[in-house]
């Protein structure tokens, strides 16, 4: 039986040979000397006592260790590893105790005791080594063999002891040791790892012992920086010690939780990939990171080319009706109608599995008064016997193949309902298709046509909207891109929309005497009609809610429709040519210009922290007021962009924004540059929210300023940030490290990339300008009053709505000093069942009801409308004790009738008075507070006059009209220069 191998042991033989030099400089051979050197000064040095420690290595590690040592509570880091370390600290940077007990030891601490194994350390290098398990994700002996099949290691140790005890051999740390770490990419990026050659083992010591771990990347498939800005959970755990550097939380947790690991890296998308699930099932590679990793990102193709792949999808596409049809004729389909809510022209030659599919899905799509126009164009199968397999169809039939036009404008005569749909037969829509085309009317009267997003058989668009160019051409926007990007999911106002589903209103339709005869047999008659709608005024919209599945060149050959294209692309070009002096010319820097049939009055990039959600508050609910009166009061496209970029869409990515907002979901500040660039000369105005986002992004408008040319900066500072600071610093009884106008300064240093300034009361503009910034508007919060709110009557219970970010939060402080200081106060004086009800979202790191222990105290978190709480609440509270801008809380819950008891602070902020248009308590004074919520809540005369006054104060400086004047005049050209760099 081998040797118990003791990583608590002093390796004498080793240390002679690893300290050789040391020892000969001192003239020590004795073993008696060589021991009381390493006691004496060798320790001091940092000498490790054995292969199994490293010394240095572990006080870089743990530097709250060191601190130890000095106070003398521990004599080197060995000794603190040894007596209370062993289970919770990791000895050696190849070893990771919790990743070894938690893959290989699952039992407790006592299990292991009872076994005579101290740690998982202990049973690794007596079993785990010789056993070939993973030391850590940095070492996996099986890999390592594989890369150096002649290492040569003692099979009762293992690898990995053998290789601990090597003194060190760099020939073998210079290997690639696991998958996680790339030894030669490593060297090639950084280079001065061959320069500091004698400090370390090899590249890989290099990267788990500098003493910079977060400027070192490990191999081309992760980015520090970007893992770092896309998580702000993980950075704020790297910041406070948790993990050494975002790479230790990757590989321990968050390439098993699919996150992004690097900009060019979807590892979710990657995952999804059948192939690649099944190999990772199969337990072939250990995780999705790794696959990707060893197959640098790419699943091995099939061989077919694109144009093979989508004959393939079609051919699927139409086997599937077949299945289909046996259910579709024993469902006893039924179009029949009193009144319509709309009618539906279809041309029909042939193919009636396909057709029985498209008008499945019709039925299925939408519930109501459908009229169904079924053109027969001379089909010689069941089509000619489908009123057999239907009921309720209009049915026309026609001698022989007349086309989809001639068989569109006959049907049009037959047609009762406000709106026609044209609809092919090869295709299905997607759920609420007809529901959301229908809707757009009624939302945007000026509307005239609606064209849907469609999609092909392959998964890839075929258009989101089409252009029409200065030549005639036609283009579909983002053909043979994925259906979900960004730029495919905003409504715009094209040129036009392929008639495979059109949507148009009916007495405009028979004004225009339907599609013009001249385009027969088809193409280019949808081009034509829908110029002719957006020549009388109307928009023809694109509306990526409605979602159709288009087989596409369904009824008519490939060969057959390219020639009747090009016969009547002419015919359009003669019909349209004052339209067509107008568009854009065909070029690919005009696409962007030439996605939306006319100029937006100003295209406007608004770049926050975060996509400005409602439910986040603490400012962005400000943002995403100012986006919609943008959009839907001033005309603007608008573009918004996240500094941190959201990873995967979120569920309200489009209902939290108006539909025609162009929201960048997929991006963040490491992929600005890029797109400024990809987008020249196409903004405005680029609107910067947070003064601290202006010293993140000057070197990127620096950067782009060719992309530039004609764009104005605006930096929105939403609060100005300096005075909040003081007041913390205050509360917490500290003495400031700056003083006010030094802070002042610091937060303002980059200002000078904008030329327009926007403050969000009079009083941060008063700073601005003292500052020196010149062109500065004031820009509150947009709030209508609700005149019928209800009374005091009809509410009980006190209220706070408002976000928790994080554990600096305003909010928070505010809520646990309520909880703890104030609740207390209220306790037998009002009704035990008066509860006080906190709405808003929560960080799900912060647990709110652990941390507000009343029993009054309900948490009811994020909630789809804050209405019904503002409508049932007697008293609102706004206890914040540090806080700059002006609460949107204070102007929301006044908005809605419900009377404020605030602190001075906030009431100083809004400039109301306490008394009169709210309750005002001193700051932090519990006792204060606390009487003011009695008198609100209880004197029903005081109550009332509250709520009366709050309201008339909304109504007169929360004006919707100023608030979107104000806004206009921002947007307005800047003196002088367009665009400033810093």
């Amino acid at each position: 039986m081998s040797k118990k191998i003791d990583w608590a042991a002093f390796d004498l033989e080793w240390y002679k040979k690893r300290y050789q030099r040391v020892l000969s400089f001192f003239n020590l051979v004795e073993d008696e000397a060589v021991r009381d050197f390493y006691d004496q000064k060798g320790a001091a040095l940092k000498h490790s006592p054995n292969p199994f420690f490293d010394e240095a290595w572990y006080l870089m590690r743990y530097p709250a260790v060191q601190d130890l040592i000095a106070a003398g509570e521990f004599k080197t880091g060995f000794d603190h590893y040894q007596r209370v370390g062993f289970w919770a600290h990791n000895p050696h940077w190849l070893f990771d105790e919790d990743y070894y007990r938690r893959t290989f030891l699952d039992f407790s601490r006592e299990k292991l005791e009872e076994s005579g194994i101290r740690n998982g350390y202990d049973h690794y290098l007596n079993q785990g080594s010789r056993l070939l398990c993973p030391s850590s994700m940095f070492f996996d002996p099986s890999f390592f063999l594989q890369e150096v099949p002649d290492f040569s290691f003692d099979t009762e140790e293992g690898p990995y002891v053998t290789l601990l005890r090597s003194m060190p051999d760099r020939s073998l740390y210079s290997k690639r040791l696991s998958w996680y770490f790339d030894p030669e990419w490593y060297v090639e990026n950084y280079p001065e790892v061959q320069t500091d050659g004698p400090l370390w083992y090899g590249p890989l010591h290099h990267y788990l012992a500098n003493s910079e771990p977060e400027n070192y990347d490990p191999n081309a498939y992760f980015s520090e920086k970007f893992y770092a800005q896309a998580y702000e959970d993980v950075a704020g755990a790297v910041k406070h010690g948790a993990f050494r550097n975002c790479y230790e939380h990757f590989v321990k947790c968050g390439q098993y939780e699919l996150r992004q690991p690097a900009v060019d890296v979807k590892l979710r998308a990657y995952a999804d990939n059948p192939k690649v699930k099944s190999e990772v099932a199969a337990q072939t590679y250990p995780s999705f990171f790794v696959h990707y990793m060893a197959h640098g990102g790419i699943v091995e193709e099939t061989g077919y080319t694109p144009e093979e792949i989508e004959f393939i999808s079609k051919n699927v596409y139409q086997s599937m009706c077949r299945v289909r049809l046996p259910l579709l004729l024993r469902a006893n389909l039924s179009f029949a109608y009193e009144k319509p809510d709309l009618s539906v022209i279809m041309v029909v030659h042939n193919n009636f599995a396909m057709t029985m599919t498209a008008l499945g899905s019709l039925r299925q799509n939408y519930t109501g008064q459908i009229q169904v126009i079924l053109v027969d164009s001379g089909s010689s199968d069941e089509v000619r016997h489908i009123e057999n397999y239907v009921q309720g169809l209009d049915v026309i039939r026609t001698l022989g193949n007349v086309g989809f036009l001639a068989g569109c404008n006959e049907a049009l005569e037959f047609v009762k309902a406000d709106y026609t749909l044209y609809l092919n037969n090869d295709l299905e829509l997607m759920p609420h298709a007809i529901e959301a085309a229908l809707a757009r009317f009624a939302k945007e009267p000026q509307t005239g046509a609606v064209g849907a997003k469609l999609v092909r058989t392959n998964g890839l668009l075929q258009e989101a909207g089409c252009s029409v160019w200065r030549d005639g051409s036609v283009s579909g926007y983002l053909r043979d891109q994925l259906p979900d990007v960004p730029e495919a999911n905003y409504v715009r106002s094209v040129d036009f929309c392929s008639g495979a589903f059109l949507l148009v209103q009916t007495k405009l339709l028979k004004d225009l005497s339907g599609f013009d005869p001249d385009y027969a047999p088809a193409y280019f008659e949808e081009t034509d009609l829908c110029v002719r709608i957006n020549q009388l005024g109307l928009d023809v919209v694109y509306d990526p809610a409605v979602v159709v599945l288009h087989y596409e060149y369904g009824t008519s050959g490939t060969l057959e429709s390219n020639q009747m294209m090009l016969r009547n692309q002419q015919k359009f070009i003669e019909k349209n040519r004052s339209y067509l002096e107008n568009r854009p010319v065909r070029q690919a820097n005009q696409v962007l210009h030439a996605r939306s049939a006319y100029p937006a009055t100003k295209r406007v990039l608004v770049i926050e922290d975060f996509l400005p959600f409602r439910h986040l508050g603490s400012g962005f609910t400000r943002s995403n007021d100012i986006i919609t009166a943008m959009v839907n009061c001033l005309g603007c496209h608008v573009t918004v962009y996240p500094v941190f970029r959201p990873m995967g869409v979120i569920e309200d990515t489009y209902t939290g924004f108006p539909d025609r907002a162009e929201v960048m979901w997929n991006k963040g500040m490491e992929d600005l540059a890029g797109f400024l660039k990809s987008r020249p000369g196409y903004y405005d105005v680029i609107w910067m929210a947070r003064t601290h986002n202006a010293e993140r992004l000057a070197p990127i408008l620096s950067e782009c300023s060719g992309a530039l040319a004609g764009c104005s900066v605006v930096l929105d500072t939403e609060a100005v940030a300096a005075g909040r600071e003081l007041q913390k610093w205050a509360l917490r009884g500290e003495q400031p490290q700056h003083t006010l106008e030094e802070m002042l300064q610091k937060e303002f240093r980059a200002a000078g990339v904008a030329r327009k300034f926007v403050a969000v009361n009079e009083r941060d503009a008063a700073t601005l300008r003292r500052l020196g910034m010149e062109d500065v508007s004031v820009l509150g919060h947009l709030q209508q009053a609700h005149t019928a709110a209800p009374g005091y009557d009809a509410r009980k219970d006190i209220l706070f709505v408002g976000a928790v970010h994080d554990k600096d939060s305003p909010n928070l402080d505010s809520l646990i000093w309520f909880a703890n200081e104030v609740l207390p106060l209220l306790d037998g004086k009002l009704p035990d069942a008066v509860k006080f009800r906190v709405c808003g979202f929560v960080n799900p790191e912060i647990d709110l009801k652990k941390l507000l222990p009343h029993p009054r105290v309900d948490v009811v978190g994020r909630v789809d409308s804050v209405t019904p709480y503002y409508d049932s609440h007697r008293v609102f509270v706004a206890p914040t004790r540090f806080a700059g801008g002006i609460p949107y809380k204070l102007h929301e819950a006044a908005a809605h009738g419900v009377p404020i008891v605030a602190s001075s602070i906030l009431c100083d902020q809004v400039g109301w008075q306490s008394g009169q248009d709210l309750m005002a308590a001193e700051t932090g004074r519990a006792a204060a507070f606390a009487d003011a919520i009695l008198r609100l809540y209880q004197d029903k005369d005081l109550w009332e006059m509250v709520q009366q006054n709050e309201l008339r104060r909304i109504a007169q400086e929360n004006q919707p009209e100023a608030y979107i004047k104000t806004i206009q005049h921002i947007l307005a050209a800047p003196k002088g220069s367009a665009w400033h760099s810093c």
